[in-house]
């Protein structure tokens, strides 16, 4: 039983998974995005071989907790991941995961060129963290 984080982007799609007992998130990569939508075939691919269950998607809403375009966009995305995949999927209040991401490899002193390379795994774990510690909250 894992569950799989997703940090939806304009490029790419960080990808995050679950150990098998929803303690903890590990980013497992990135998916890039293609014209032909064939991303999704590798994120059912990714399901298949992490035993995923069930996923979480980053909805980026404003600060004010409205939901903008890239909001509406990420939810476009979870109904359609949902519909092909026959999974849960949830949607995740991620605002600034990215930013914290960000400045977590800046701190690190992580060069501009590495944190362009794990700056959306990274992501899609916090965001995946976040949601699994929320449960184990309950």
């Amino acid at each position: 039983m894992r569950i799989m984080g997703l940090d939806y982007g304009d490029r790419n799609i960080g990808v995050a998974v679950s150990d098998a007992f929803g303690w903890t998130a590990q980013g497992t990569g990135v998916v890039q995005k293609r014209r032909d939508g064939s991303e999704m075939d590798r994120i059912a691919e990714l399901v298949q071989e992490h035993e995923v269950t069930e996923i979480v998607v980053g909805l980026p809403k404003n600060m004010n907790n409205t939901i903008g375009p890239r909001g509406e966009i990420s939810i476009a995305f979870a109904e359609q991941l949902q519909k092909q995949l026959n999974l849960p999927v949830h949607l995740w209040d991620e605002r600034l995961t990215t930013v914290s991401a960000e400045r977590t490899l800046l701190e690190a002193d992580v060069s501009r060129k590495k944190r362009k390379l794990v700056v959306d795994k990274m992501a899609a774990t916090l965001i995946l963290q976040n949601y699994l510690d929320s449960k184990t909250k309950r």
